[in-house]
Parts: structure tokens; C-alpha cells; sequence
């Protein structure tokens, strides 16, 4: 099968609005967290989140063009924007065909659905309904979208596996170029969910931290004392290239993304199987697909949301597939960015070709007291990040449902 490359990157995140800026904080160690500016919040358990910070989406995208998109359309535009410039693509020049577009979201236009449906009621029940609500509010529109800003005429979906959106996305653009569908994929995810709707259905499921006084030392993944996520937004963009057309046009290559593995934990609605079933599988089904074993992976990028029974659920099948791996360094960079829900999977694995290529781990930050059942077998980095060297970087995704996507990414050789 093809070689398949990563060539370019963008990203939009609560720490920052490019993919410079959020590799310099990331391994700063900051955090995106504190109390949300974007509605009145007096009422809700929870009263803060991982928002953008100074971000104008009309310094992006024209004023008649915003107009049509939902935020989480907005984001995904602007992410696929720099990944497109930052891979030195001169779509003139290339196969238009066979590039294509794999993004998914987990919520969609959330923030549309609710004002729409908001203004309605109170109205006096006369239909008065934007005619960009349908489009807006769509899941797959955000592909749609990018597709028709650059004419892209290859292979175009949305992939929603709630938590595991962009990972799903990810694996699934993977495949397509290495079974010779296409000779490029712009692929990754955007959600924007720091909504009355969203925030108070996952207090409503106790899902969400409530540490309120302090925000940014709010998810403290694997930490005795965690007691749920912090919402995040933002959008996270790959472009994946086959490796001979990648360097046909003398292409940037960032890092060769060389396995992926795709699972269920057939458990339960909303929580994960205790003994980490789905993640055990996704794992090993990454490094199966990879052709690699425990011991070659050196960086683990965790799901660790920070509840208490993912977290631990997550440990276990860690354990089960790693042993004491004892090269194996892991963080959490949910810690610093929240749970950016479905563009998790997109962001996290920017982070881990970060960590390929500065050869630094990323901090966990914020754990002080670690599950004392692991506190002494696991190599979690907290406080401030590692220089070690990384070959082999895996990210895991989980989400409701019991989706389990993994991906596995590798220092570039040529």
C-alpha cells in the first residue's frame, strides 16, 4: 500500500490560534481555561470553559461568506486554511480529482440550531427561519465547505464518532490514500459547543468539572481529585499526502502517519468499559496496523478527559498493552486545551507530531496525586514538559457510544 506523509498542519485552539502558537504554549504548559465570556453562566453549575482568546473570524473570512457558516464551519475553514499554506499547496498544479476532503464534528452547527430554535419560541409561532439554518447546522457541511473554497473534486464526507470524530477522520483519510482513492486529504475536525444547550446537558450527566473558583486548574486528568472535563473549541487540521506525490511537488513533510486502529467498547451509552476493553483493542490494532510493538512507541497522547471512571478505564488497558514499557512517556494535553470534544482527535495529533518533531513531551498539567494504583508504574509527565526523543507518537480518541479511534504517527525519514 501507499506510503502516506503528513505535509501540512493547522490549528485553532484555546492556546493558541495557529499551530505556532499553540506548540509554544502547549509546551509552556498553559492553560486554556477560565470563565466564559460568551453567555450569561450565573445559573449553570459550571461556569467556565477553554474559549478561543482574541479570535475575530472576519479577520479570516469575509464578512457575506461568515454569514452562511455555523462557528464550528468557521473554525474548520480557517484550521484547513493553514494547514493548505503551511504544506506550500499549489492546487493549479495538481490533480484537483483526487484531493479530497474527510472532517468531521461531533455536534456540528450547535451554536445555529440553538439561536434558531430560541428565536422561534419566542416568537408567536410564525416560522421565521434563516435560510442558511439547514446548511449552517449540518455535520458535514464544514467538508462541503472547504472542498468548494479550493475545488476539490476527490472523495468528500464527514465522519462522527462523538469524541472520536477527527481521529475517526484521520484513520479514515489515512486509508483512502494508502489504498490509492486519492493523492491527498485535507482531514480533521472542528466543534464549537460552548453553548447553553451543551454545557447544560453535560452538567445535566455530572460530566463536567465544577471547580469554579479556579479554571485553569480545572482538569487534572488522572488526579485523585479530578471530578469531570472542561468543554473546549477550536478546530485542528492534517493534510495527508501520498508519500510519492508529496514528493513529486517537493513537499514540506512533517511526519509519516503509519498506523490506525478503529474499536468499540460495546459497553455502555455514555461511560467507558471499566477495564478499558475499547481502548485495549484500539491500540493494539494501531500498532498491528503499523507493524510495530510496545516497546517501539515512544509518546503517548491519552484521552484522559479527567472524569473519574474514564480516566481509570484508560490506565488499565494502558497497562494491559504497555506493561512496563519503561521508554513510554505520557501526557494529557487536555489538561491545558479542555476536551475540544469531536477536534480533539485533530488537535492531539498535532501535538504529537510537535512532540516528533521538537523531540519534547508535553506536560500534563495541573495532576499533583496520581491514582495510586499507577502512580509507580506509568511514566505520566506532569508539571513541565521532557526532552526525549520521540520516533513513534499514538494518540488516543474515545467517545459516547463506546467509539475508539487511535492513530500512530512516525518521525519522517525519507
Amino acid at each position: 500500500m501507499n506510503r502516506v506523509v503528513v505535509t501540512g498542519m493547522g490549528a485553532l485552539t484555546p492556546i493558541g490560534n495557529n499551530v505556532d502558537a499553540f506548540s509554544k504554549a502547549l509546551l509552556a504548559g498553559k492553560s486554556g481555561a477560565a470563565h466564559i465570556k460568551r453567555f450569561d453562566v450565573s445559573k449553570f453549575k459550571t461556569r467556565f470553559a477553554c474559549e478561543l482568546k482574541g479570535f475575530e473570524p472576519l479577520d479570516y473570512i469575509e464578512k457575506s461568506e461568515a454569514r452562511k457558516y455555523d462557528l464550528f464551519t468557521q473554525y474548520g475553514v480557517i484550521a484547513a486554511d493553514e494547514a493548505i499554506k503551511d504544506a506550500a499547496i499549489d492546487f493549479e498544479k495538481l490533480n484537483r480529482n483526487r484531493i479530497g476532503v474527510i472532517w468531521g464534528s461531533g455536534n456540528g452547527g450547535i451554536t445555529t440550531f440553538e439561536e434558531q430554535v430560541v428565536e422561534y419560541a419566542k416568537g408567536d409561532g410564525t416560522p421565521r427561519f434563516n435560510p442558511f439554518f439547514v446548511p449552517k447546522m449540518i455535520v458535514d457541511i464544514a467538508a462541503g465547505v472547504i472542498s468548494i473554497k479550493y475545488g476539490l473534486r476527490g472523495i468528500n464526507f464527514a465522519t462522527v464518532s462523538a469524541c472520536a470524530t477527527s481521529n475517526t477522520a484521520i484513520v479514515t483519510a489515512f486509508d483512502y490514500i494508502r489504498w490509492g482513492k486519492a493523492d491527498m486529504i485535507i482531514t480533521g475536525g472542528s466543534e464549537a459547543p460552548i453553548t447553553a444547550s451543551a454545557l447544560g446537558g453535560f452538567n445535566a450527566s455530572r460530566a463536567l468539572s465544577t471547580f469554579n473558583d479556579n479554571p485553569a486548574l480545572a482538569s487534572r486528568p488522572f488526579d485523585v481529585n479530578r471530578d469531570g472535563f472542561v468543554m473546549g473549541e477550536g478546530a485542528g487540521a492534517l493534510v495527508l499526502e501520498n508519500y510519492e506525490h508529496a514528493i513529486k511537488r517537493n513537499a514540506p513533510i512533517l511526519a509519516e502517519i503509519v498506523g490506525g486502529g478503529m474499536a468499540a467498547d460495546a459497553y455502555h451509552l455514555t461511560g467507558t468499559h471499566p477495564e478499558g476493553e475499547g481502548a485495549y483493542l484500539g491500540m493494539l490494532l494501531a500498532m498491528e496496523d503499523a507493524n510495530i510493538k510496545p516497546g517501539d512507541v515512544n509518546y503517548l497522547n491519552v484521552h484522559a478527559t479527567s472524569t473519574p471512571v474514564g480516566d481509570l478505564s484508560e490506565l488499565k488497558a494502558i497497562e494491559r498493552v504497555f506493561g512496563n514499557n519503561s521508554q513510554l512517556k505520557i501526557s494529557a494535553t487536555k489538561s491545558m486545551t479542555g476536551h475540544l470534544l469531536g477536534a480533539a482527535g485533530a488537535i492531539e495529533a498535532i501535538a504529537c507530531i510537535i512532540a516528533i518533531n521538537e523531540n519534547a513531551i508535553p506536560p500534563t498539567i495541573n495532576t499533583e496525586t496520581i491514582e495510586p494504583e499507577f502512580a509507580g508504574k506509568l511514566n505520566i509527565i506532569t508539571g513541565k514538559a521532557l526532552k526525549s526523543e520521540v520516533v513513534y507518537a499514538m494518540s488516543n480518541t474515545f467517545g459516547f457510544g463506546g467509539h475508539i479511534a487511535t492513530s500512530i504517527f512516525k518521525k519522517y525519514t525519507a
